[in-house]
């Protein structure tokens, strides 16, 4: 791809910034961001990238949730649109912040389809990143485009520790004392909170009509690479925590974000390609082998270096359930996150 106009909305996070660098050197970039420009620090980028960085790259400011002119007249002319945006889902699903991780996807969403519309050139092409979470749990075979079973039933997907059964049930008695059986309160916590998101997302983006404007919902699993969501398992690792999570049977769905971004290539230049599509990595792994080849592959700290060679073992320490609910805790996040 050259030569084109590519729109990064949400793309100050880390997948957003690798984009803006893999195809920055031949294309021009605009970020829609919340922020105030290319000074911001966040979870997974501690310094956002200029046009110093040898890349053609512009940041305009936007809410995510309201059409407007100063961002709206940018994408007049593009050639591509991918949304990236959303609130991190790396946090404890309370009320509040269910409603904003919701809300953020769906009102960026539909902002962009209003924008489209409202356009004399619109984009040729528009990648909304979602999420393989929309899939039921599986450990005897794959989930693919066509054949994927998606079911947004708590107990059709990722397993849940003793601890969260226990809250669970209380939750259950609470909402069926103070609201009864048939109530909405009481039936929510029956759904699994990711999926639901996950569908409600892609029928958003579906429901959008823009006719000129080819439309791809990318399925995309856990993202691989330099930072982002590798760098908390490469500190366990180091430290000799890189044991099992859970049980370790819980399968890891990944792809690296070089291959996202060849991906999302391959998709610009294929004309017949639209719709949903995985962006995964055939050989998935379990939780357990996954953790095992990080060890092999993670510099240990000198402590654990030095119990490497008297041992002549690497180490790394399992993490039972409820370890993992007590850490999830503790640095505000879900469990089903930490597996």
């Amino acid at each position: 791809m050259k030569d084109k106009k590519i729109i990064l909305a949400g793309g100050s996070g880390f997948i957003g910034q690798f984009l803006a660098k893999y195809f920055g050197g031949d294309n021009e970039i605009i970020v829609l961001t919340r922020q105030s420009g290319a000074t911001h620090k966040n979870l997974y980028t501690e310094k956002l990238l200029t046009e110093k960085d040898g890349i053609q790259i512009r940041y305009v400011k936007w809410d995510g949730q309201r059409t407007e002119e100063n961002w709206q007249k940018e994408i007049d002319g593009a050639d591509l649109m991918i949304n990236l945006a959303g609130k991190s889902v790396n946090c404890r699903y309370h009320k509040k912040q269910r409603h904003e991780i919701l809300e953020s996807r769906i009102g960026a969403t539909r902002a962009i389809g209003e924008a489209i519309r409202s356009i004399n050139s619109p984009p040729k092409v528009w990648i909304n990143v979602a999420s393989s979470t929309i899939y039921k749990d599986s450990h005897d075979r794959p989930n693919d485009e066509f054949t994927g079973i998606i079911s947004d039933g708590r107990r059709d997907n990722m397993s849940y520790n003793l601890i969260d059964q226990l809250r669970y049930n209380k939750n259950k008695l609470l909402a069926r004392l103070f609201h009864g059986k048939n109530s909405n309160e009481y039936k929510q916590l029956d759904l699994d909170f990711s999926v639901q998101v996950c569908k409600q997302w892609e029928k958003t983006f579906f429901e959008q009509q823009t006719p000129l404007t080819r439309k791809i919902a990318l399925r995309t699993a856990i993202t691989l690479g330099a930072g982002g969501v590798i760098t908390p398992y490469f500190n366990l690792c180091k430290f000799g925590l890189g044991g099992k999570h859970g049980t370790g049977r819980q399968m890891f769905s990944w792809v690296h974000i070089d291959d996202v971004a060849r991906m999302i290539d391959w998709l610009f230049n294929n004309e017949i390609c639209d719709g949903i599509y995985n962006c995964v990595a055939p050989d998935v792994v379990s939780n357990s082998s996954f953790m095992k080849t990080l060890r092999h592959v993670v510099p240990n700290s000198s402590f654990m270096k030095t119990l490497r060679q008297v041992t002549g073992h690497r180490f790394g320490l399992n993490a039972p359930a409820f370890l993992l609910e007590a850490g999830a805790f503790i640095i505000g996040t879900e469990t089903v996150l930490m597996l």
